[in-house]
C-alpha cells in the first residue's frame, strides 16, 4: 500500500509508519495546525508574559510595595492574570503564575511570589 506525505502529498518510501516525506514538510504541516487564527491566544500569552515580567523586575526578593503607577509606567495591564486567589480574610491576590499581587491603599501594591 502506497502511503503519500501529509503536507504536500508526494510518495513516501521508508518506514511503515512514516507520515512525511521530508522534516520541512513535517515542521510546515505541524506549523500550519498549531496557527492561532486569529491570534488570540498569542496576543493574550504576550499580555501575561508582558505582566509576568514586569512583576518579576519589581518583585526580585519575593515581596515588596509598589506604586500602580510605576507599574502603569511599565506597561502593566491590571485585567490579565491567570489566577485569582482570596485569603481567610477576604484579601484578594492576583496572580500571574507565581508572581502576585494585592491592592492595598492610595494606590500601593503588594508584590508577592507563591512558592
Amino acid at each position: 500500500m502506497q502511503k503519500f506525505c501529509l503536507e504536500c502529498g508526494e510518495k513516501i518510501f521508508g518506514r511503515v509508519d512514516k507520515k512525511f516525506c521530508s522534516d520541512y514538510c513535517r515542521n510546515a504541516y505541524h506549523n500550519s495546525r498549531n496557527k492561532d487564527r486569529k491570534n488570540l491566544v498569542r496576543n493574550i500569552n504576550n499580555l501575561l508574559r508582558k505582566n509576568y515580567r514586569i512583576l518579576e523586575e519589581f518583585n526580585p526578593n519575593e515581596k515588596t510595595t509598589i506604586s500602580k503607577t510605576k507599574l502603569l509606567a511599565r506597561g502593566f495591564n491590571f485585567e490579565y492574570f491567570t489566577s485569582i486567589y482570596t485569603t481567610k480574610n477576604g484579601k484578594v491576590y492576583y496572580f500571574l503564575y507565581d508572581q502576585g499581587y494585592l491592592p492595598l491603599d492610595n494606590g500601593i501594591y503588594a508584590l508577592v511570589k507563591r512558592n
